[in-house]
């Protein structure tokens, strides 16, 4: 195991396939360089890990007061998208019920007790979910990489913008083809 974890944010149904609740075309996009980057990351013995954007079914949900139902247990929508090689046995799954990865989950206590120093944050909604995530990451004292190639929201100016102060403000942003060049 290397000091390196891959950490896959949303790729689930609702976000990533075209009859999902929140579907934007752009996750779709980036999923195959995703599929190749979680690949290198299981032949470099660097740790996975999903999180899986899920909401509890006939509970209260803040998340959901001001947006479409989306993710919700038991509908199949927060099901990691089939095209993403997860391996049951090394890799982890972990729910989340806001954007942050962190907020409210054992991420970091995961991180920890696998030596990880360094993140390397790919996924869905550059603008919140990924955002939340590397400014957690960034407070908790992580090296912090964004694959830029492998994030996506529904606006590329958006997108642009938040990458451009991520790495002004919180880490890297490379590309895949740098992350798996590296030596």
């Amino acid at each position: 195991m290397t000091d390196t974890a891959l950490i896959v944010v949303d790729m689930v149904f609702d976000f990533t396939h075209p009859d999902g609740l929140v579907f934007y075309p752009q996750n779709q996009e980036i999923l195959p360089q995703i599929a190749k980057v979680v690949n290198y990351c299981h032949q470099k013995e660097h740790l996975v890990i999903f999180m899986q954007h899920s909401y509890r079914a006939n509970k209260t949900e803040k998340n959901l007061v001001n947006m479409r139902p989306n993710c919700i247990e038991g509908t199949g929508g927060d099901h990691i998208d089939p095209s993403l090689p997860l391996d049951e046995v090394k890799d982890y799954v972990i729910k989340k019920r806001r954007y942050s990865a962190f907020f409210g989950t054992d991420l970091d206590l995961v991180l920890r007790e696998n030596g990880i120093t360094r993140v390397v944050i790919v996924g869905t909604k550059t603008n919140c979910c990924i955002r939340a995530t590397v400014t957690d990451s960034y407070y908790l004292d992580y090296d912090t990489v964004v694959l830029r190639d492998c994030v996506a929201t529904n606006d590329t100016i958006v997108n642009e913008v938040h990458l451009t102060d991520i790495s002004k403000y919180f880490g890297k942003v490379i590309s895949s083809k740098e992350f798996m060049s590296e030596a």
